[in-house]
């Protein structure tokens, strides 16, 4: 076998990068999902696991926060269950959706949102062209977590710092060294949810869709998320605010 066939053979074995019904050329934005994993598992995700499950009342959350604009919501297909130590697959697949969302739509604009594993795959592929902004759900934040590739786009961290998966310190921690860095990022304290996201899921829910609105410029931001974006620092808050803070209706 030539090393073409064998190049060629392996992308016939890789599974597409977008799970469910890719958008078509006429979105004027995209919305990727990215859901949770583990921290280490070289085996294939289900069609119908639970983390990827639990992004589906956000992705209706977001489509109705954005009819009418001609955002479409599109999921990313991971090849494995973990992140896999140095292989970073989840952030691998976040940058393979990306290429492949740049393809089909022609380069629109993409606001990534990202659960635990997938709140830290998104982080990493902010760097993309294509990336407008970040809202990470939970996310797993180690602490040499590179922060650079944030510079140019916007980011919200939402996590309760009760999560006893994903440690809430690591999220506030990172904000304050993107910032640090030049980027605009702010980190929102949930009182309730946990890691699930399941205690008074609809204000998880509400606060997702009016940010990914707002960076998507077809609704104004949360005011408080705008403000903490250029004042946070002056308050020695590093960027962190209370979802108590914003003014949300439901």
């Amino acid at each position: 076998m030539s090393v073409g066939e064998r190049d060629a053979a392996l992308d016939a074995e890789t599974p597409g990068a977008l799970g469910g019904r890719p958008p078509g050329p006429h979105a004027r934005a995209v919305v990727l999902l990215l859901h949770g994993g583990r921290s280490e598992d070289a085996t294939p995700p289900t069609r119908w696991n639970l983390p990827g499950l639990r992004m589906i009342p956000f992705g209706r959350a977001v489509a109705r926060a954005t009819a009418g604009h001609g955002v479409a919501i599109a999921t990313a297909r991971y090849r494995f269950r973990g992140w896999n130590g140095e292989r970073a697959d989840a952030a691998v697949d976040a940058l393979r959706a990306l290429d492949e969302l740049r393809r089909l739509s022609g380069g629109r604009p993409v606001v990534l949102v990202g659960h635990s594993m997938g709140g830290r795959a998104a982080l990493r592929a902010a760097g993309h062209p294509t990336v407008r902004g970040v809202v990470a759900l939970a996310p797993w934040c180690p602490l040499d977590e590179p922060v650079t590739q944030l510079r140019g786009t916007r980011t919200v961290l939402l996590h309760c710092p009760v999560d006893r998966v994903t440690d809430a310190r690591g999220s506030w921690e990172l904000v304050r060294r993107a910032r640090a860095e030049g980027a605009e990022a702010c980190g929102i304290a949930m009182p309730y949810g946990g890691h699930t996201m399941l205690r008074r899921a609809g204000d998880w829910h509400r606060l997702t869709a009016a940010t990914v609105a707002g960076l998507l410029d077809v609704a104004p931001l949360p005011t408080a998320v705008e403000t903490r974006w250029t004042t946070g620092g002056e308050d020695g808050s590093g960027g962190r605010l209370r979802y108590e803070e914003l003014a949300l209706g439901g």
